[in-house]
């Protein structure tokens, strides 16, 4: 007689979801309301379990959904609700930007904001959304997770779960994400690394020291340090203007316009210790940065992206007290990293990590690709303890 094969959970997953009510599409049209509720208000109803999702403002949500953000003055996009039974399933965003095709040559749309039930139906119809947009706009591949560059964080989450994101600088993700990106088709295009800093492993070797302290007592490098938001503002054009120079040109990156150097400006600057920025310069020019942060993930979770008088007061109070430091952006003109400005960059990175008096510094999403400075972490004692994955296909 014939052995017969049961079907593994994942299988009968796929079975009965394809014999469930089917899957429909909306397309999320600016202002209309209650559309934008569906696809800010999802992923609060698919992570309501989780302690480690944290919660992007609804007031900064409703201006990508309206295309006010300085991002869409040159790129488009597009927002898909998934429904089923008259309920919210899945959402994701799709774009094309038109500075990153520019920079890396290659005509690729993005996504970014995909959110979806461990259910292929869901996340197929998704998906299926956004490679048809992409192909009715001529394009030849789907990348991402990526939006716009800075601040707010690529890739699909790997690896560190059981770890709260970094504020709304790195996306996170159930575990069946990267199951559903490769059963999509997606291959791997790069990896993100995150890394713990613990204050009390992490030591400059005394090579690393002396050539730090050698290149300032030269006087030719030099270390700018703030005391108030009123000098980082003053300078913040010129830290922006390295932005583009040192990291536009990374995988996860792309030059950033004006308006929206302007816009990560701002939206920095509010949340900075001015203790924690530090700018590197060489005969007065600008030349490298070291953008840190104190972690207020705790009181973005407690607020649920909701901007109240309360919420405000949270966020102040997280301000003294939190014992996490976030460093997201760290960089250094190519033609002074040789000269002794990297030494000088991670002995800031160095004294950054032990201000506050923090349990960890969390060191977001360094790409695999940059090799020396990988190596360099390792040197130091860094622990990589979250990956992101940014996935490509070609459609």
């Amino acid at each position: 007689m014939r052995e017969l094969s049961v079907p593994d959970d994942r299988e009968i997953r796929y079975i009965l979801s394809a014999m469930s009510v089917d899957v429909s599409i909306q397309e999320v049209t600016p202002g209309v309301r209650s559309l934008e509720r569906a696809f800010i208000n999802y992923p609060h109803q698919l992570y309501q379990d989780c302690p480690f999702w944290v919660p992007w403002f609804h007031a900064d949500m409703r201006v990508i959904l309206r295309r006010r953000h300085p991002f869409f003055a040159y790129a488009h996009g597009a927002f898909f609700l998934a429904r089923r039974g008259g309920r919210t399933e899945g959402r994701v965003c799709v774009v094309e930007n038109p500075r990153y095709i520019q920079q890396h040559n290659i005509r690729t749309a993005h996504f970014y904001f995909a959110d979806y039930p461990d259910d292929p139906a869901v996340s197929d119809a998704l998906f299926e959304a956004a490679f048809s947009w992409a192909r009715g706009r001529g394009l030849t591949h789907l990348s991402g997770p990526l939006l716009f560059g800075g601040a707010t964080g690529s890739g699909v989450l790997i690896r560190g779960f059981d770890r709260r994101a970094a504020m709304t600088m790195m996306p996170y993700n159930h575990p069946w994400y990267p199951n559903h990106m490769e059963r999509l088709g997606f291959q791997k295009h790069v990896d993100l690394l995150s890394w713990k800093i613990d204050p009390t492993r992490f030591e400059l070797p005394e090579r690393v020291r002396s050539v730090a302290n050698l290149v300032l007592k030269r006087g030719r490098f030099g270390v700018v340090r703030f005391r108030s938001r009123r000098q980082m503002r003053a300078l913040a054009p010129h830290v922006a203007a390295l932005y583009n120079t040192t990291l536009g040109d990374h995988p996860e990156d792309y030059p950033l316009s004006d308006g929206e150097l302007r816009r990560l400006i701002k939206d920095l600057v509010s949340i900075a210790d001015p203790r924690l920025i530090k700018v590197l310069t060489y005969d007065d020019r600008y030349v490298g940065f070291l953008l840190g942060f104190p972690d207020l993930s705790a009181a973005l979770q407690r607020s649920r992206g909701r901007i109240t008088p309360w919420s405000v007061l949270d966020l102040m109070r997280e301000f003294r007290r939190t014992p996490y430091v976030i460093i997201n952006g760290a960089g250094i003109l190519p033609e002074y990293q040789r000269l002794g400005g990297n030494a000088l960059l991670y002995a800031e990175l160095e004294k950054t990590a032990r201000l506050r008096d923090p349990i960890h510094a969390d060191l977001t999403q360094v790409a695999e690709s940059t090799g020396l400075m990988v190596s360099d972490l390792e040197t130091l004692g860094a622990e990589v303890y979250k990956v992101h994955r940014m996935y490509r296909r070609e459609l």
